[in-house]
């Protein structure tokens, strides 16, 4: 089992997205170990199953993540966790290997990380969108076409546009790109402005 998880560990050889910290290092093995065997697809849909579980429990997340636990206990509760999800061959094996090094702590950034670089394989980009109230069909198509057109977009990838309502913003909107954040919002403005006029006096 040790040798098997070094050498998972160690290869990350056409991975679309670069993750950083342990949880990216261990989401790089798996995307690395289910593009190898075949099961990307499968492997996705077996994370998302258990990402649910852990939203829809707060006990069992708890117990994942807790430092309290001991590894012997941790590995008896993935059993519970792969009977419920039903999970594939390669997230067996790969919840094991957390389970045995002590890192089923980092079951929901892996989740989330994994989420990420299936995004980054079909070449999409998930963009967010919130404004004060919902967009009409004309707006969200304009802006869809100003985005696919910029910059912040590589050419041919596929947005994936979600569009958030906050009220509190006012008007105007806040487009998230990956880690950029284009603050076009009213209150931003006005939180501008109010630092300004309070250093001019």
């Amino acid at each position: 089992m040790a040798a098997r998880s070094s050498g998972i560990l160690s290869a990350d050889s056409g991975v679309p997205l670069k993750l950083h910290g342990i949880d990216g290092r261990y989401t790089t093995a798996l995307f690395t170990a289910a593009t190898k065997n075949g099961s990307l697809e499968a492997v996705e849909a077996d994370l998302a199953k258990i990402g649910a579980l852990l939203e829809k429990d707060p006990q069992l997340r708890s117990f994942l993540e807790t430092p309290l636990v001991d590894r012997a206990a941790k590995k008896e509760g993935i059993a519970s966790i792969k009977k419920a999800a039903k999970t594939s061959a390669t997230t067996q094996n790969f919840l094991e290997l957390l389970a045995e090094n002590g890192r089923l702590d980092q079951t929901s950034k892996v989740i989330k990380g994994f989420t990420a670089l299936m995004a980054a394989h079909r070449g999409e980009v998930n963009v967010s969108v919130t404004s004060a109230k919902d967009l009409d069909a004309k707006v969200s198509k304009q802006l869809r076409d100003i985005l696919q057109k910029s910059s912040l977009i590589e050419k041919n990838a596929k947005l994936i546009v979600t569009n958030k309502v906050d009220p509190q913003i006012l008007g105007g909107l806040i487009i998230e790109v990956g880690e950029k954040t284009i603050d076009l919002s009213v209150s931003s403005k006005i939180t501008k402005l109010n630092r300004l006029l309070t250093e001019a006096i």
